[in-house]
């Protein structure tokens, strides 16, 4: 097992669809998640038309095999909604769409294998596809889930993790940018005495998650020229 200041094993594949601008997979423990990535392109639609900066439109979905349930989670369910717009507005704040005016980025995000911190899973994996799709952005955007067991934070918890009725913290940061926080949700209350030590647990865990990305980008950017 791991301790509970450490993440869980990260690896990634970048480049895997040739339809997409951008693609990646990425596992953490034995979470899969699937994202791609489509722009900048001009805007169909007159609302994602903006003059003065590009549109971010993002779509979340998990697969009815990713948990043992087989479930079929439905396009219109609340928490798809939110985790939607919860992309849309920290990936609004990281891309430079300034650059590209009246145009669009599409963000297409799947769970394929759920085993706990999906969301935070699913942020890193749209950081990894909008870089092999050469979006600019003001630096990686990592993100990690801790939970509190046994009055102590453990990192990037898993399933069997999340099943305590103890508090569950999601943050998104720019570890390059002292941890600014892009996004942070709370499930369930955390006593006052933990939270600062809980907050700063998870900025952590992204920093952890930042080192791991930024040398396997470095990796698959190596392989690139090499293949040239």
């Amino acid at each position: 097992g791991r301790r509970p200041g450490e993440i869980r094993l990260v690896q990634c594949k970048m480049g895997l669809f040739s339809h997409a601008d951008g693609s990646a997979m990425l596992e953490q423990g034995n979470t899969k998640i699937m994202a791609s990535v489509y722009g900048p392109r001009e805007a169909k639609l007159k609302a994602h038309a903006l003059h003065d900066r590009a549109s971010v439109t993002c779509q979340f979905s998990i697969t009815s095999f990713a948990t043992s349930e087989r479930k079929k989670v439905s396009k219109g369910d609340r928490r798809i909604k939110e985790r939607e717009t919860a992309l849309q507005k920290i990936y609004q704040q990281s891309i430079l769409t300034n650059l590209y005016p009246r145009s669009q980025i599409s963000i297409f995000v799947q769970v394929t294998q759920s085993d706990g911190g999906d969301f935070a899973a699913a942020i890193n994996a749209c950081t990894l596809a909008l870089i092999d799709a050469g979006i600019p952005m003001q630096d990686f955007v990592t993100a990690c889930t801790v939970g509190l067991l046994d009055g102590k934070p453990v990192l990037d918890i898993n399933y069997t993790e999340t099943l305590g009725s103890g508090p569950k913290l999601t943050v998104a940061v720019v570890p390059s940018k002292k941890g600014e926080i892009l996004f942070m949700d709370m499930k369930n209350k955390v006593p006052l005495q933990h939270l600062e030590a809980f907050t700063n647990a998870a900025i952590d865990g992204c920093v952890q998650v930042y080192e791991n990305l930024k040398r396997m980008v470095k990796g698959h950017a190596h392989s690139l020229l090499a293949a040239r």
